[in-house]
């Protein structure tokens, strides 16, 4: 390890290992970087704990366009992260997701989503109670006034395996990664000028990328600045079910799409179980080593509204759980992505409240190009800057899940 780089990111799961992976593929730019991760297991960091799933079904363009990205990255990711004769399968599935809505106000919001999508290229349709019926003859659909299914460019896929593709193709690049923490972060003069580890090192840095997920709230305070990002408590649980209606579908080869019920309940295929999971009635900030599961969302929420919704969902039984952390943006559960007004070398990558796997490409090209370029290029994320923090002024979407 040096005692200086151009670029110092801090966090090294999925946005991290993608925004080394962009720069160091980007021809125009010629610095260094490191990568300080505090735990090199991934035992508990949100990209492993994820449920690891992408949708462009959002209202805002910007975040059907950064998922689309995020799917076309998904699919050529075997030849992008290519090492040596090593060609990572992220084992795709294209079950594509399901909204559901039972009142005039959530019809209407499918629709107005259904238009953005629709002017955006997303491959998107919208469905009467029949044809949702007829889709998935298991679904109990009596209170559905419409639906909305992505029949391409939605799915789920290996977790892991995205980040350690990024990672490993970062580091043949010349990336280099340390397992430390950053303790403390010194500025002068507006700038962020280095770090240092709990190892004891200082490390002077031309740039600073905070990409700590969940902890970034306390990254940001090493630097004197703020972000509304904080550890928010979901947990995932796998069950087996008496009478699966998997493969009964009659559109996408019998396949099940990630279904989010009205409830808020979401549920998907998980080889020959499900998983499924809910947000917690008292959805509050939880401490940073936190991940005890909160065992009673399955028999209080989950599985009410699973029967409810599926005769093939009354007899089934937990396996396993687990429970993550959202890095929760409390302003408006979006990304925040680009530099701090004050402090212009200092790069938020944060915030992503359960949308970070999908949105990982993205925002890993896109820091790349402020960093190099000074500006976005491929896809302006501008609005989704800090700047509306500063503002108190939310970036609207709909479709928060």
């Amino acid at each position: 390890m040096q005692d200086s780089y151009d670029v110092v990111i801090v966090g090294g799961a999925v946005i991290g290992s993608a925004v080394a992976y962009y720069l160091t593929a980007n021809p125009d730019f010629t610095g260094s970087v490191l990568v300080v991760e505090r735990d090199p297991t991934y035992a508990t960091a949100s990209t492993s704990l994820s449920s690891s799933s992408i949708r462009t079904q959002f209202s805002n363009p910007i975040n059907v366009r950064i998922s689309q990205y995020g799917s076309e990255v998904i699919r050529s990711f075997a030849e992008m992260m290519a090492v040596g004769d090593d060609r990572p399968d992220l084992n795709f599935h294209p079950g594509g997701y399901l909204f559901l809505a039972s009142t005039p106000e959530g019809a209407r919001t499918l629709r107005e989503n259904h238009e953005v999508q629709r002017t955006c290229g997303a491959d998107v349709v919208l469905w009467t109670p029949d044809e949702l019926a007829h889709a998935f003859p298991h679904l109990r659909v009596d209170d559905i006034l419409l639906a909305s299914y992505g029949r391409s460019g939605e799915g789920w896929f290996n977790n892991t395996g995205l980040m350690q593709g990024f990672k490993a193709k970062a580091r043949v690049q010349g990336t280099e990664y340390a397992t430390d923490e950053v303790v403390a972060i010194a500025s002068d003069a507006g700038r962020a000028n280095s770090v240092t580890l709990k190892s004891g090192r200082k490390i002077d840095a031309g740039w600073i990328v905070n990409a700590s997920g969940p902890r970034a709230a306390l990254t940001a305070r090493m630097a004197g600045l703020d972000i509304p990002v904080e550890p928010r408590k979901r947990t995932s649980f796998v069950f087996d079910c008496a009478r699966s209606p998997e493969g009964s579908a009659r559109v996408n080869d019998g396949r099940l799409p990630l279904m989010i019920d009205i409830s808020g309940t979401y549920c998907r295929p998980e080889g020959r179980f499900f998983l499924t999971g809910c947000p917690p009635r008292d959805d509050v900030a939880v401490d940073w080593d936190d991940f005890e599961p909160q065992y009673d969302l399955f028999e209080e929420m989950i599985w009410p509204a699973l029967a409810a919704r599926s005769e093939s969902f009354e007899a089934i039984k937990v396996v396993n759980q687990w429970a993550g952390h959202y890095a929760f943006n409390t302003l408006d559960h979006n990304m925040v992505v680009g530099p701090h007004p004050e402090m212009s070398n200092f790069i938020f990558a944060n915030g992503f409240s359960g949308h970070g796997l999908q949105q990982a490409p993205a925002t890993g090209r896109g820091v790349s190009e402020l960093i190099t370029y000074g500006e976005f290029r491929a896809l302006d994320l501008s609005e989704l800057g800090f700047e509306r923090i500063v503002e108190n002024r939310p970036f609207l979407e709909k479709a928060v899940i």
